[in-house]
């Protein structure tokens, strides 16, 4: 039985891509095109630059939790607000939440094909006992 597309790209984020090395193969197509907004500005990243850069992550970071408030689906497409937060390998009893994401997801091959983020880090101005509580998910 085949997974929706909203299924899917929930799964991925709630995946452990620290410890579980088949996530990325399980969720990203080898043709996979993602333009991602962020503070550092535009990047256009395919299959194996994301490989390299969750290797990067899983290096930096002792866990790496994501909190969605937002999942909504029309057709192939998802789209997706949430935060990350992490323990680093230096102070792994500290959670700190990094950064906030919106992303819209095509799915095909029921693997997450397309993507567009927009990123920016946590600061301490953020709302963050109010604006994440679950919306749409």
């Amino acid at each position: 039985m085949s997974k929706s597309p909203k299924q899917i790209v929930s799964d991925f984020h709630q995946a452990n891509i620290i410890n579980d090395e088949t996530v990325l193969d399980n969720y990203f197509h080898k043709d996979l095109e993602l333009i991602w907004n962020s503070a550092d500005g535009l990047s256009i990243m395919h299959y194996e630059d994301l490989i390299a850069f969750f290797l990067e992550i899983k290096r930096t970071y002792h866990d790496l939790r994501v909190e969605i408030s937002h999942l909504l689906e029309d057709g192939n497409h998802v789209t997706i607000r949430y935060k990350y937060y992490v323990r680093t390998i230096e102070n792994p009893d500290e959670e700190l939440g990094i950064s906030h994401f919106i992303g819209i997801w095509e799915v095909k091959d029921e693997k997450m094909y397309r993507g567009h983020l927009v990123s920016q880090p946590v600061t301490a101005h953020d709302d963050t006992t109010e604006s994440y509580h679950k919306v749409k998910v």
